[in-house]
């Protein structure tokens, strides 16, 4: 009963006026700034590693470090893998779309919260949609500021930034260390394996460890981490490609065969009509990969915010870098493996990180156990940086709620901890049904801010390269 509540309601919140309005969204950033993920991609790959000067808290680095220790998450192994199930491969095609359109959407946010921030006389930095909403469209409209904000703390509470990372990290370690269930413990009269306890226990742990120290640990943890796992992710997805090359024409024929109402035999829509399968890979592909990437929902702008320069456009270019590597390249990776595999692994009833480790296994061959142990620890560390990104974008949320009250800040950190800790015990459907909603509510006033301010992308984007025309 509670899974159709939340099902009707995630048909409401991510029905066609939601895609429609990110979609065109991305189009309106993409003409505003003259195609800017196409034409200066070259330069924002350049600009990630360049010292900046200015007011602010972290580095260029650091920040787009910060943004995708978000992003990078399950969405890119268990999101993807759901979107498949859910909507067919054709799902991967609407990721890339999204991702597409959404660079463009990507530079546009995070521009302007540069721009609209506010830097306090101790240096502290708060930024983010809910300025760009109150001091560029105005005081009239603080009421959809509040909206985003609180829609961005649920997001981080409910949504992307604990049950969705824990419980797929817990799913993981349970498939690598007791996949039949050999050994369970009873909680609340269900049956856990007690590799899902202790994994739950251990990230908790962790998470309350970094959380409370801060912004600084966080980015520090995020500098460190997020590079090196997203190098040794992306080396065993090639090694997946060149290992099944000849069969890769025939899984981009079922990608886009599947976008455009195509049966191509994933169970959960065999049979279905040309438009329902149109309709559901459009629905879990976009609604995925905006989860993955973020692009549009109004996250990665918060770290942009706190970047010590003083040329939005320049952080702009850096962090829309990132919704490249994280869909483009990453969210690829895992869509292309399980295409890949074919209808057996499909079909096999795996879900989430499972159906991705029996893809990866069915490639690679062997006994699929060392494969398995490494896509564990990438989703471990992926999900475990996600959850701290947004404990600080749910954090930052907060504070413009309140005024800057810190003590509330802190309260909400123990309760983030808290839902961390339940997080391995909700069922993987509920989990991402509940992330969706969340997701979807915060990505509606921040695409609104950024239609109505298209004016002054615009603006601003031809200042900064009639200043720089070389660049």
């Amino acid at each position: 009963m509670f899974q159709q509540i939340l099902d009707s309601i995630d048909d409401v919140v991510w029905g066609i006026p939601t895609i429609a309005l990110i979609l065109v969204t991305g189009i309106v950033m993409t003409i505003a700034t003259r195609g800017i993920q196409f034409t200066k991609l070259g330069r924002a790959f350049k600009s990630i590693f360049k010292e900046n000067e200015g007011k602010g808290e972290l580095s260029g680095f650091s920040a787009l470090c910060t943004a995708l220790s978000a992003t990078i998450g399950t969405g890119n192994i268990v999101g993807v893998a759901t979107a498949i199930l859910a909507g067919g491969p054709g799902a991967l095609f609407w990721m890339w779309v999204a991702a597409l359109l959404g660079t463009a959407t990507k530079y546009a946010e995070c521009m302007l919260s540069i721009k609209y921030r506010e830097v306090k006389e101790d240096g502290h930095v708060l930024g983010g949609p809910f300025y760009v909403i109150e001091k560029g469209m105005g005081k009239n409209w603080k009421w959809l500021a509040i909206l985003f904000a609180i829609f961005g703390t649920l997001v981080g509470l409910l949504g992307i930034g604990t049950f969705t990372q824990v419980s797929g990290i817990c799913t993981a370690i349970q498939n690598a260390f007791d996949p039949d269930m050999a050994s369970t413990v009873t909680i609340i009269g269900n049956e856990y394996s007690i590799a899902t306890v202790i994994g739950g226990a251990i990230i908790t742990i962790c998470t309350a460890l970094v959380v409370i120290g801060g912004l600084k640990r966080i980015s520090k943890v995020a500098e460190k981490v997020v590079p090196v796992m997203a190098v040794v992710y992306v080396f065993l997805g090639v090694s997946v490609i060149i290992m099944n090359a000849t069969a890769v024409p025939h899984a981009f024929a079922l990608i886009f065969k599947g976008a455009f109402g195509v049966d191509t035999g994933v169970k959960a829509i065999a049979g279905a009509a040309a438009g329902t399968i149109i309709r559901l890979a459009m629905q879990k592909g976009i609604a995925r990969g905006i989860f993955s990437n973020e692009a549009g929902l109004g996250s990665a702008p918060i770290a942009a915010a706190a970047v010590q320069t003083d040329e939005p456009v320049e952080q702009g270019l850096v962090n829309m870098t990132g919704t490249v590597i994280d869909t483009l390249i990453i969210c690829t990776m895992t869509g292309l493996s399980i295409v890949l595999a074919g209808g057996d692994v499909w079909n096999s009833g795996a879900e989430g990180s499972a159906l991705t480790a029996k893809a990866f296994s069915a490639i690679l061959g062997g006994d699929g156990i060392s494969v398995q142990f490494l896509l564990m620890a990438c989703l471990v560390f992926f999900a475990f940086t996600t959850i701290l990104g947004w404990d600080y974008y749910s954090e930052k949320c907060l504070e413009y709620l309140t005024n800057g009250n810190m003590t509330v800040v802190k309260v909400y950190r123990w309760l983030y901890i808290i839902a961390v800790a339940i997080g391995p015990y909700m069922t993987l459907k509920q989990v991402w049904t509940i992330a969706d909603i969340t997701n979807g509510l915060m990505a509606i006033p921040n695409c609104i801010s950024l239609l109505v301010l298209s004016g002054i992308v615009a603006k601003e984007t031809k200042a900064y390269f009639d200043k720089y025309p070389s660049l």
